[in-house]
């Protein structure tokens, strides 16, 4: 029994190829050598697949056979990638399936190798590894609708989500495969340039907002202001975490898409994103939720939460950026407390705005309401959510402020005016950019 102890722990450090070879040296090595147990430790260190699944979602009869159909879908690609691309969409579909099942529902099912090799000779390009990869275990997702009735249920469904202010409206879609053909072909006539080494692989249904990935240095952008009049973008994911080539000391490649989406995942999982109501339907808010990110100020029973996100659709990457900031106010359960008395209600009155670029003072604002609204707070209300948004001519920069209220109503006034503090919230460029 021993012996066989010790077999088993020296075959599960093999690779399943070299176990196939050993099973042929002896009968006792055979019997080990195909225990499913094995197998099913092979399927979970590979693969991370636990159950008799097969790519294609069929139920497989043993572990043994489970791992032979992974390995005949995906064993042309280094295995550590193929795992771990696995697990990142598994956290992404997860997350929505909780959250946000309406926008999984959209998720189309992987694409197959000739049809990633189709958008190569299409487009005249490699395919970074790594997303061939993502689009063989997701192509995108299904919503381009096929007529108009259908385009106001789709297009708050954009996975990676967006933002609002004023009549600026984000919201980001995965695109498929179809579609990454498409608008990479658009792109390459509005620049009226030779062919482009950029791929987009998605997109917002509103205003125009690309994310590209770079064929050839493996990193992913999102444009600029200026990105259909000279290609300009701001990179999405730090430089130094992308290896878009094999070499001898870096066997397994990884590009910027992976690392986005593995990010964006990490951010969902932690409550820093989260699906907010948007006019009648629900969308992903990009907007940090979580501290540090999202700064936290409590002033007489009055809660405010205040974050922003750089819009870069409306910026220019050598400088004069555009921030959109939420504010979100509440009055806490034990109502607004003022010298000493609690009251029930309370009514904004005015703002004051500090907005700082470095150094430099660049607005110093003063006025009545916000958005031309004088919310009224109430004791296990909801929040009061708004969104703007503020120029800046260089980053980084910061946002600091108060709100005046008066405890009961503008109309009744109950007691004196006080100010609520707005914790300083930060305006910067940030290593990932979604």
């Amino acid at each position: 029994m021993e012996g066989l102890v010790v077999l088993d722990a020296i075959l599960e450090k093999l690779d399943a190829r070299d176990v196939v070879m050993v099973a042929c040296v002896s009968t006792r090595l055979r019997s080990c050598a195909f225990d499913d147990s094995l197998w099913r430790r092979f399927c979970a260190r590979d693969f991370g697949v636990s159950s008799l699944v097969a790519p294609n979602g069929e139920a497989c009869l043993s572990f043994k056979a489970t791992y032979e159909l992974w390995n005949e879908s995906f064993g042309m690609y280094p295995l550590p990638l193929v795992k771990r691309t696995k697990q990142c969409w598994e956290g992404i579909s997860s997350w929505l399936a909780t959250n946000f099942p309406e926008a999984k529902d959209t998720l189309r099912k992987g694409a197959s190798e000739a049809e990633l090799k189709l958008v190569e000779d299409t487009l005249e390009l490699k395919l970074p590894m790594a997303m061939r990869l993502l689009y063989r275990f997701c192509d995108g997702q299904g919503t381009v609708p096929r007529d108009t009735s259908e385009h106001r249920r789709l297009a708050p469904l954009g996975i990676i989500g967006g933002y609002e202010f004023y009549d600026h409206v984000v919201n980001v879609h995965l695109l498929p495969l179809d579609r990454v053909v498409v608008e990479t072909r658009e792109f390459e006539a509005a620049l009226g340039s030779v062919k482009s080494k950029r791929i987009i692989v998605a997109a917002s249904y509103y205003a125009e907002k690309w994310f590209f990935l770079d064929s050839v240095d493996g990193q992913l952008y999102v444009g600029s202001n200026n990105v259909s009049i000279n290609g300009e973008a701001f990179p999405c994911v730090p430089h130094t975490l992308i290896r878009p080539r094999v070499d001898d000391t870096r066997d397994v490649p990884q590009d910027a898409l992976l690392l986005w989406l593995e990010e964006y995942s990490r951010r969902l999982h932690s409550g820093m994103i989260q699906v907010r109501k948007f006019r009648k339907a629900r969308v992903i808010n990009l907007f940090p939720e979580e501290p540090p990110s999202c700064s936290v100020a409590i002033t007489n029973g009055v809660k405010v939460r205040a974050s922003s996100v750089l819009v870069p659709e409306v910026s220019s990457a050598t400088g004069d950026y555009c921030y959109a900031y939420s504010i979100r106010m509440s009055l806490q359960p034990e109502g607004c407390l003022l010298d000493g008395v609690y009251y029930q209600s309370c009514q904004l009155y005015s703002r004051h705005w500090i907005i700082k670029s470095k150094d430099d003072v660049v607005a110093d604002v003063n006025g009545e309401g916000v958005i031309g609204k004088y919310p009224l707070l109430l004791p296990n209300g909801d929040e009061f959510v708004y969104e703007s948004c503020t120029p800046l001519p260089a980053s980084p920069g910061f946002v600091e402020g108060s709100f005046t209220f008066v405890p009961g109503r503008l109309t009744k006034p109950e007691g004196r005016q006080f100010k609520v503090q707005v914790a300083r919230f930060h305006l910067e460029v940030p290593e990932y950019i979604f």
